[in-house]
């Protein structure tokens, strides 16, 4: 052996958004900028969204071809009391595992509803179904829990409910090298850097750079500059290289007389 350490393993997730309300647009999705930003946050690279009905072929192939392709698949919605809930039984499918009421899950609600006065009716006993062999997501707004089997995490579509799942779980997941960020403020028109910026991207394979135009107030059309990688050093010598190139254009655009 040379002593040389193996670089670490990225880890790579990405969420299926499970619901026609979603898709209709009745409903707004907040739940996918919150998991991309806690995952990032945790060093694992969020790579793929997709938004499906609740029709059971759609769900299942797409959980199918997420969880084969990424290190996790998070999904949310579709596991409340009501009959076009079927993410717990699609995942069930998905897996080639029988689905049935968890003596878990049945004693959290119990002891939610015992306490509020409230009847455990055969709607509320829907959210205690769960794939066999999955283990329990917990849930301290509203008890009904999530669960987890296999590489699939399944949470609630309810932000605040999905965001106390995904802290019951991020203790538990895989996490790779944080992903490090630097954003310069270009003061230069998106049109006016980009063919430079993509001789940056080039010359810094390791480093992603991206560019976002804003409309500044004052200045009018303007650019933000976001430099990602993983390697400080790497992202220090791209930073550079930005700034470096950001002087360059404007001195060259402010040589040139407006007309």
């Amino acid at each position: 052996m040379n002593g040389a350490l193996s670089p670490a393993p990225i880890v790579t997730a990405a969420v299926l958004v499970i619901g026609d309300e979603i898709l209709s647009g009745r409903t707004k999705d907040k739940n996918i900028g919150f998991i991309a930003e806690y995952l990032t946050n945790l060093g694992i690279d969020l790579r793929e969204v997709r938004v499906v009905p609740d029709v059971e072929t759609e769900i299942v192939d797409a959980l199918n071809a997420l969880r084969h392709r990424y290190t996790y698949v998070f999904t949310t919605g579709g596991i409340g009391p009501t009959h076009d809930d079927i993410t717990a039984d699609c995942v069930a499918k998905a897996f080639g595992v029988s689905i049935d009421y968890d003596s878990r899950a049945v004693a959290i609600m119990k002891a939610r509803f015992d306490a509020m006065g409230t009847e455990m009716n055969e709607a509320r006993m829907r959210m205690t179904r769960i794939p066999k062999g999955a283990d329990i997501v917990h849930n301290k707004v509203s008890a009904a829990p999530g669960f987890w089997i296999g590489n699939v995490i399944v949470m609630a579509g309810v932000p605040s409910i999905m965001q106390a799942m995904l802290d019951d779980v991020a203790p538990k997941l895989k996490t790779g090298v944080k992903m490090l960020s630097e954003t310069v403020r270009a003061d230069a028109r998106e049109g006016d850097i980009g063919s430079e910026l993509g001789q940056i991207a080039k010359a810094n394979p390791d480093v992603i750079i991206g560019s976002y135009p804003f409309m500044d107030e004052n200045r009018g059309p303007n650019t933000n500059i976001v430099v990602r990688a993983r390697d400080p050093q790497k992202l220090t010598a791209a930073k550079r290289a930005v700034e470096a190139m950001l002087v360059r254009i404007k001195a060259a655009l402010g040589s040139v007389a407006p007309r």
